[in-house]
């Protein structure tokens, strides 16, 4: 069975750092942040698009060494268009660097 939890950083536009990592659990993904190594995880209630896009891009990796199915990928492309509609161009922009 495949690891449930994908992590990675990102920088906020003021120049922090923040750790993320997204939960998979049935059919959802839960989103959790924290700043530094020893804070407690807050879980965020609505994950902006480019935690979306981070997620996107680690489970196409993932697909890529067949530690994920390549459904996961149609699936969540599925939930970032529903939650961001309009969201088209970033998802090509996204297959785009790694056909």
């Amino acid at each position: 069975m495949p690891k449930a939890e994908i992590s990675w950083k990102r920088t906020t536009p003021e120049g922090d750092t923040l750790q993320c990592y997204a939960h998979h659990v049935g059919k959802q993904w839960i989103f959790y942040r924290r700043r530094k190594r020893f804070d407690q995880w807050a879980e965020v209630e609505h994950p902006p698009l480019e935690d979306w896009l981070a997620l996107l891009d680690s489970v196409q990796r993932r697909i890529n060494r067949r530690l994920l199915r390549p459904e996961a990928e149609v699936l969540l492309r599925k939930t970032i268009l529903e939650r961001f509609p309009g969201t088209e161009s970033e998802l090509l922009e996204q297959r785009k660097r790694f056909a």
